[in-house]
């Protein structure tokens, strides 16, 4: 990965700025030299208060109050947004942002999706492992629910949420509607389950599924397979297919693939005195995920061990954990 010099200012845009992988990506950005615009609802509010610390946020990140769902970034009426239909505004928003990316003439466009747009697809081969070849199946998706992590869409390099697995496979044909009309250079990133260390001052949908395992001894929980990835580590993989000129396409972004109670094992043996789950139900699902391309790439990610300490070492200092 190339070092951008700190005079270059080199632009980017990230949406959602304050957000769980949104804040790691700009705090990497800041620390390699570029100028950031990260949009958020309201920059004055506290939950963006961490951004603003950042190393050479002072000189490099300017926050712009903007809402996905008007193109020119006024806020709609909340009324009428609460009546919208869920899937409206993903669409709408994506569109928003692209089109924004074309009229800023954007040279590069990273589109942050997930697994969910991977992973749900009935018709795959059982042994075989899912690659960027593997589509989820729309149908599949909309009747899916349950634990996901929250999906994130991206330009330039810029980014939003949405909340479901249905979202996360129609927000990708529309990224691939302008990537195949040429008017746009995107590449997707596809992260699994988010876990790690927080900036944010806000607890994420991913990080509740460690601190579940920490803290809800009388509970049964699902002893599925689950796909798991560092935040730092997705952070980084945003980096390097914005810098690599050579990357192009769909890259999926996971680390590990590992069991709940293995999970759980695995965190008593590092926190032996919290309050872990004892009953794990039983589930024959297996990830088969793979990040072999990305890792063609350059990419590199953390060991498993760092993860979880520095995962639950910053809830502990969040107060969110009580030292035991």
């Amino acid at each position: 990965m190339t070092t951008r010099a700190v005079e270059e200012k080199e632009r980017v845009c990230v949406t959602g700025a304050g957000g769980y992988v949104a804040s790691w990506l700009v705090k990497f950005l800041l620390l390699k030299g570029y100028m950031v615009h990260g949009t958020v609802r309201d920059p004055s509010d506290e939950k963006n208060a961490h951004l603003k610390k950042l190393e050479n946020a002072s000189e490099n990140l300017q926050l712009f109050k903007t809402d996905l769902l008007d193109y020119e970034g006024s806020v709609p009426n909340p009324e009428a947004r609460f009546q919208v239909d869920l899937i409206e505004p993903a669409v709408v928003g994506t569109r928003n942002v692209l089109d924004a990316c074309l009229k800023a003439k954007a040279k590069k466009v990273v589109v942050v999706s997930s697994t969910a747009a991977v992973g749900l697809n009935p018709n795959w081969p059982k042994n075989q492992v899912m690659d960027e070849n593997c589509w989820s199946d729309k149908e599949a998706c909309k009747a899916t629910e349950g634990f996901n992590s929250k999906d994130y869409r991206g330009s330039s390099v810029s980014y939003f949420t949405t909340p479901t697995d249905h979202h996360s496979r129609v927000l990708k044909t529309e990224a691939l509607e302008y990537a195949e009309k040429g008017e746009l250079d995107i590449v997707t990133v596809c992260p699994s389950i988010v876990i790690g260390p927080m900036l944010q001052p806000t607890i994420n949908a991913s990080s509740l599924l460690l601190l579940a395992l920490l803290t809800d001894g009388h509970k049964t929980v699902e002893g599925t397979d689950r796909p798991l990835v560092d935040v730092r580590d997705v952070a980084e993989a945003l980096l390097l297919v914005y810098e690599k000129p050579e990357a192009k396409g769909r890259y999926i972004c996971t680390s590990y693939q590992i069991k709940m109670q293995a999970l759980a094992h695995k965190l008593k043996s590092m926190f032996p005195n919290y309050s872990y789950s004892k009953s794990f139900t039983e589930d024959d699902y297996e990830a088969n995920l793979s990040s072999e391309r990305l890792q063609k790439l350059g990419w590199k990610y953390r060991p498993l061990e760092e993860i979880l300490r520095d995962a639950v070492v910053n809830y502990e200092e969040k107060g969110i954990l009580h030292k035991a």
